[in-house]
């Protein structure tokens, strides 16, 4: 008895260790989430500093708890656009403001809409007489296009600024197909709907071809007229016509090549920057624990600035649902449309007495079925009388362009990407590739039907007619979605879809968009229709309400961003090549996955996951995507 009772305290003992121990882990989480929770009101007269150690996208995408805890080193972020617009006009007309500082040494991109937007901010700043500063150890096309605006654009001597300009290869998976015998069954309508090239090329076809240069060029002149017009000393031409000759008439000092090029100003490491910073915004006098190596400046971040000035929420409700990211089925999102969310999202604020509603759309489509529903759900808001209006961003092609239809007036921008009507459809099977291994298949049908689709004995040629007579059928009724919404006639449609990409500007001269304008442009257009007249507006966005627990662990990781790996220009260039091997694996398993019929939009397809930039190596590595990709893990 006297050993298990010394057996049951040790188990106590150990019960109670672990409790304590949780609750400390507990109380430690609480404490170091309000500690790096931004408090409002916390503003520091002197620089607003933007560090934008991520991707600026439409919409955060929903962090996944499990992730968090396990992430190993700092992780990069994701900005929504639309804040640091709102931070940057609110830092020009604040007179606590002295200086705006774009910290870009962990900057992993954008999208075009996304970058001009901001940079229109960013001229609203100088236009107010305060200076707007950009620091970087390298920077490529979209650091490039924000640091145009600057009014000094700083980089390290280690460092540089270069233009790839828009473009780039596509992996064609054909020849991998016919090495391990896979059988690629495509049904499609659209001949220029190159999304399913991939798995029949091995590669573009020309129709495909002129589909991408017409795309690219009208993005790449967009580029250059926007860098040409805020950064007027800036050679772009010069540096992409002759990079090597560029770089050697400057004895290969990429730094000095940038500044000769007109591409940046100054050349100086982060110590220097800080200096010329504190030189206009004052020494700071705020104590900031843990940061030792925070700025000497008095400067206030972005989470704090946005906390200090809320949204006001005065006058009538215009109501914003945000469709980004592949359009999907069920309730993912957001950063990624999941139909069945953002219909629950329409229905469930219907009522709320909004005056108008704004539709926007940065979506290169995606799931048929989720599109539609998204589609009817927006048909309901016209039903009930309120007006619905369109605003597209980066892109709204394909099935991105489906859920616009509901909109009385469709707003883009010159770099919006769409267009892409047309469907398709992909399934593969393995019948040779089993018979290679001795694997057949026999049975007995009682129809053409029976165990169809079969993955690993083929598909009868019944159920190949039914599967494409099923794609044609999505695709007339796609052609009188777009008919009715555009005033014409479903052949008037056809002429100009087919699964044709078209840019912002040729949209509208052919039909399929209104107006080119902003998302301000869309909102102050949808107060009208709502009857606001000259009162007072809010725009409000519908969105479910953020997981606290989540949010915990992310407020948790935003402390470690200052121990991320600045990018120099080696950097920056394995970084993206590393994102461009991610995008390969995207497409892979999208293929094998069972998706269904598909309005999708290859010319256009999102940006790479640049979360996995800052993964440790492993599930995000090179090799670790080359081995999924290959079929190995």
């Amino acid at each position: 008895m006297r050993f298990a009772r010394k057996v049951w305290k040790l188990l106590v003992a150990v019960k109670d260790a672990l409790a304590l121990l949780f609750l400390l882990l507990f109380f430690g989480l609480v404490y170091a989430a309000l500690a790096a929770r931004p408090a409002p009101g916390r503003v520091e007269d002197g620089a607003l500093l933007l560090s934008l150690d991520g991707t600026i996208v439409e919409e955060k995408s929903q962090a996944d708890p499990l992730a968090l805890l396990m992430a190993q080193g700092a992780s990069s972020h994701e900005f929504q656009a639309r804040d640091i617009e709102r931070a940057l006009r609110l830092a020009a007309g604040d007179k606590r403001i002295k200086v705006v500082v774009l910290d870009l040494s962990r900057f992993l991109g954008g999208r075009f809409v996304h970058l001009h937007d901001i940079g229109a901010a960013i001229d609203e700043v100088r236009k107010a007489g305060k200076p707007v500063l950009t620091f970087a150890n390298a920077y490529a096309d979209d650091g490039v296009q924000l640091a145009a605006h600057a009014s000094e654009a700083w980089v390290d001597p280690m460092g540089g600024a270069f233009v790839t300009g828009p473009g780039g290869n596509l992996q064609f998976y054909k020849g991998l197909f016919d090495k391990f015998k896979v059988q690629a069954h495509v049904y499609r309508v659209g001949t220029y709907k190159s999304a399913v090239e991939p798995y029949l090329r091995s590669d573009l076809s020309p129709e495909a071809r002129e589909d991408l240069q017409g795309v690219y060029g009208a993005l790449w002149t967009a580029y250059r007229a926007e860098i040409a017009k805020a950064r007027p000393r800036a050679q772009i031409d010069r540096m992409t016509a002759d990079p090597v000759a560029w770089v050697k008439a400057s004895g290969g000092d990429m730094a000095q090549a940038s500044k000769a090029a007109g591409l940046v100003d100054r050349i100086g490491d982060q110590t220097d920057f800080d200096k010329r910073v504190q030189e206009i915004a004052g020494e700071t006098a705020q104590a900031r624990p843990g940061k030792d190596d925070a700025p000497g400046y008095a400067h206030t971040g972005l989470a704090t600035w946005l906390a200090a000035n809320p949204v006001k929420s005065e006058g009538a409700k215009i109501g914003v649902v945000t469709i980004a990211g592949e359009i999907v089925d069920g309730d993912a999102g957001p950063g990624t449309a999941g139909g069945d969310r953002i219909a629950r999202l329409l229905d469930e604020a219907r009522d709320e007495k909004f005056k108008a509603l704004v539709v926007r759309i940065d979506s290169p489509g995606g799931s048929v079925m989720a599109s539609e529903r998204i589609r009817r759900a927006l048909a309901r808001w016209r039903e009930a009388k309120i007006p619905i209006v369109v605003s597209m961003g980066n892109m709204a092609a394909s099935g991105g362009y489906w859920v616009s239809t509901p909109g009385q007036r469709v707003f883009a921008e010159p770099g919006t990407i769409t267009g892409s009507i047309g469907v398709f459809a992909v399934i593969t099977s393995f019948e040779k590739t089993l018979a290679d291994f001795g694997v057949t298949s026999d049975g007995v049908r009682t129809t053409g039907l029976s165990g169809q689709p079969d993955l690993f004995g083929g598909f009868t040629p019944e159920v190949d007619g039914m599967l494409q007579s099923s794609v044609e059928s999505t695709y007339g009724k796609f052609l009188g979605v777009v008919a009715k919404a555009r005033g014409k006639t479903p052949q008037q449609v056809d002429a100009i879809a087919q699964g044709r990409v078209w840019p912002g500007g040729e949209a509208q001269r052919i039909g399929l968009v209104d107006q080119m304008g902003d998302l301000d442009d869309a909102l102050a257009y949808a107060a009208k229709l709502g009857g606001v007249g000259n009162g007072k507006w809010h725009a409000e966005y519908l969105e479910d309400a953020p997981d606290s627990f989540s949010a915990l662990l992310e407020g948790l990781g935003s402390g470690s961003q200052d121990e991320a790996a600045s990018f120099d220009f080696a950097g920056l260039v394995a970084t993206r090549q590393r994102l461009q091997a991610g995008q390969a694996v995207a497409r892979i398993e999208a293929l094998l996955g069972a998706r269904g019929v598909q309005a999708y939009c290859l010319e256009c397809a999102m940006e790479p996951d640049y979360r996995t930039a800052g993964k440790a190596p492993g599930e995000g590595s090179t090799l670790a995507m080359l081995a999924r990709l290959l079929g190995w893990k």
